[in-house]
């Protein structure tokens, strides 16, 4: 049984109170169209890397679930390969985004391609940045804190990460997810602490934990690592870092922002892998693993810092909830509505913008109330959407690699139809080697093969 103290309760509620102060002061210094999306291309260093740091963070009770069940597999497929993939982007992407001066993919995708590929790419984006996990964690923890109706917890959870973002747009932001970066490390360094203090270090871990979960690999199948290393390509195709890029000051901190981001993911990755490997050490046999963190805490602390620790989770979830709510905005109002119609005043586009914030809400809470349970969802929109437009991204901004324009548009149908078409069948196939090929796979090998082709016409082509 989970149990809050009024103390607890007043933590949370000023933690709350600050989240909203700083959303809506930050909005006043809103001035035009670049500033509302972007900040005015302005961000230094220092908050590039909070809010990048922020942001990737927001599944925190998935992370619970994934190291009570696995272990240190969790790091090794949820950790690792985005430090490495988002090193290449730091290295090979950063300065082109930045010198591009855009707003979104799907700008660079119209600018190289074209208007089909670039409104199809704006699906996948929309789709992909969906704010509903988040919405649908932020919700839960609201529900089985304050004993509130589900519904109403939705609602209040989008007053708490959108209501500021309809006046201040992606600076307001900025500020409240720098803020919440360190609530998040301060209550998972906290978690980490008290275990340490109360139960020892690594020789209480591996006297109560399984041996598999101290290994990287677990006893993960090879085709099951791949996938999720090949979903971390996912990386390269992020809007949110796309749109961090287009916003920072220059090239050289969207690179270094990056760089220096990867050493505070390590850490907080180093937190919480730690508090999930001494949830599952102390409770061996929940029945929910995605309550692994919930029940740690009601374990080890005292009323006010559990309160701390609580609002280090609402930080870790709402600080991704926020940037994908306007990420998903900025979509619906720039890739939909302004290329459909490119003449329109910027106030008319921030309008949109605007009102595609309080769209997105809806539309999301209605997926959280509709269908409590987004795990599976996450590892299926990321398998057949994912192929689908990272060959259009890295063709967009390197020269060589671009193929004709109707050439990519079937591209990304054929690897979204593909993947789709085998996720559908796979079952088929359970009692045979068959059923390992995941359907990631399918989609990204018919856009290489379709790739190939486009490169092969490109050349022979231009050789005439």
């Amino acid at each position: 049984m989970i149990s809050f103290s009024p103390l607890d309760i007043i933590v949370l509620l000023i933690f709350f109170s600050l989240l909203l102060a700083i959303g809506f002061t930050s909005s006043a210094k809103i001035k035009d169209t670049t500033d509302y999306l972007l900040a005015g291309r302005n961000l230094n260093l220092f908050l590039f890397v909070l809010v990048t740091v922020s942001t990737w963070y927001g599944g925190i009770l998935g992370v619970g679930e994934f190291t009570y069940r696995y272990g240190l597999l969790s790091w090794f497929t949820q950790g690792f390969p985005y430090y490495f993939f988002a090193f290449l982007f730091a290295i090979f992407f950063a300065k082109k985004i930045r010198q591009a001066s855009l707003f979104t993919i799907p700008d660079k995708l119209f600018e190289v391609y074209g208007k089909k590929v670039s409104l199809f790419s704006a699906v996948i984006v929309f789709i992909l940045v969906s704010p509903a996990p988040y919405l649908l964690m932020t919700a839960t923890l609201m529900k089985e804190i304050f004993q509130i109706d589900f519904l109403l917890a939705l609602i209040i959870s989008f007053i708490l990460s959108g209501s500021y973002l309809i006046k201040g747009g992606f600076r307001s932001n900025v500020y409240v997810d720098a803020f919440q970066f360190f609530v998040m490390f301060i209550g998972f360094i906290l978690a980490v602490a008290i275990c340490f203090k109360s139960f020892g270090g690594m020789e209480f871990l591996s006297e109560k934990l399984p041996e598999s979960h101290l290994k990287f690999t677990g006893n993960a199948s090879v085709t099951f690592i791949v996938v999720w290393f090949l979903i971390a390509l996912w990386t390269f195709a992020d809007p949110g870092f796309h749109q961090r890029a287009y916003a920072a000051k220059n090239g050289n901190v969207a690179k270094w922002g990056i760089i220096i981001s990867i050493f505070f993911w390590a850490l907080f990755d180093f937190l919480t892998t730690t508090t999930g490997l001494f949830a599952r050490a102390l409770f061996p046999n929940l029945d929910q693993p995605v309550m692994a963190f919930p029940f740690l805490a009601e374990r080890i602390f005292s009323p006010g810092l559990k309160g701390i620790f609580y609002a280090g989770m609402f930080a870790t979830i709402i600080s991704t909830l926020n940037s994908f709510l306007f990420l998903s905005a900025t979509t619906i109002g720039r890739d939909f509505f302004y290329r459909i119609k490119p003449n329109i005043t910027d106030e008319k586009l921030k309008s949109f913008t605007s009102l595609g914030i309080i769209l997105s809400g809806i539309i999301s809470i209605i997926i959280s109330y509709f269908i409590p349970s987004v795990v599976e969802i996450w590892y299926t929109i990321g398998s057949l959407f994912i192929p689908a437009i990272i060959p259009a991204v890295f063709s967009s901004y390197f020269q060589k690699l671009k193929i004709p324009e109707k050439i990519m548009l079937f591209e990304m149908i054929i690897a979204l139809l593909s993947g789709t078409f085998w996720y559908f069948i796979r079952q088929s196939f359970s009692d045979t080697i068959f059923y390992e090929i995941e359907p990631m796979l399918i989609g990204l090998t018919s856009a290489v093969i379709v790739h190939l082709f486009g490169l092969f016409r490109k050349f022979s082509f231009s050789d005439k």
